[in-house]
């Protein structure tokens, strides 16, 4: 499996990778108007609403993860097949595009993210749409050791919150549920991950911090956000650091806050009920 963080010159060594664009920011415009307008030359626009995540429900939250076979589909429709090797980007440090490669290396697809998104694209944007043929994908479930439940998230053993802090405490929510973090939750916000030029800080310093927030092996972690997206960009920092593979507890503060279970604020954990 390639590492979950790659750079340009890693791309332009693997002329094979295809590219996918996957653009996205909460409460929009939508991503495809500015694949429109720009993109790198090759890649394909992956819509994270209706191609990454199935219809909002009560109990999945924002952004349930599709139904396998409609994955596959769209997977098959750009290209991607099941022995493709995908590098994704964003022009947000990869916190839309991580949700895609968190979803196919789940499934044993070779993927990653592309280190510095958009702007560390060397070469000129282009506003040609590729056609690429239909690949095979091949339909299987979401493996279960990588999602974390509700109830899991709530016991822990060490849950992880990737929204930034002013929600954590709840100070502020944008999507209108309660705000404030599941008790006993790290805050961990996904900015941090990266370094001020918006590029993930180096593996030895992202094991520090999170190691300093109790992380010794990844696979005991549960990481949360607002929906499920922008947690993949922890649990493949957490990768990138050498720490293993966290669980993504999918339907995040959008399934949890609507519950009726108890609600943190402030910027400690507070206790597990």
């Amino acid at each position: 499996m390639i590492p979950p963080i790659v750079s340009a010159d890693w791309l332009d060594a693997h002329p094979e990778a295809k590219l996918v664009d996957v653009r996205w920011s909460l409460g929009g415009p939508p991503g495809i108007e500015a694949y429109r307008e720009g993109h790198i030359p090759g890649a394909v626009f992956v819509d994270l609403d209706t191609e990454l995540a199935a219809p909002p429900s009560k109990d999945g939250g924002r952004h349930p993860l599709p139904d396998p076979q409609d994955f596959a589909a769209s997977m098959s429709r750009v290209g991607i097949g099941d022995d493709s090797v995908v590098v994704a980007y964003d022009t947000a440090g990869g916190a839309s595009a991580g949700r895609l490669v968190w979803m196919l290396r789940n499934l044993g697809v070779e993927a990653a993210l592309l280190d510095g998104g958009l702007s560390a694209w060397p070469g000129v944007l282009t506003t040609k749409i590729p056609e690429p043929p239909p690949a095979a994908f091949t339909v299987r479930g979401w493996g279960s050791a990588q999602i974390a439940t509700m109830d899991e998230a709530v016991v822990g053993p060490l849950v992880i919150d990737a929204r930034a802090a002013e929600r954590y405490t709840g100070t502020t929510e944008p999507t209108g549920v309660a705000a404030g973090h599941i008790p006993g939750a790290r805050s961990a916000p996904l900015s941090e991950n990266l370094d001020a030029d918006g590029r993930f800080r180096d593996p030895k310093s992202l094991r520090e911090r999170y190691e300093a927030l109790g992380v010794t092996d990844a696979t005991e972690v549960i990481v949360y956000c607002g929906s499920g997206v922008t947690a993949c960009h922890d649990q493949l920092a957490m990768e990138y650091a050498g720490l293993g593979r966290a669980r993504i507890f999918v339907g995040s503060w959008s399934a949890y806050a609507p519950s009726g279970r108890p609600i943190a604020v402030g910027p400690q954990p507070g206790e597990r009920v």
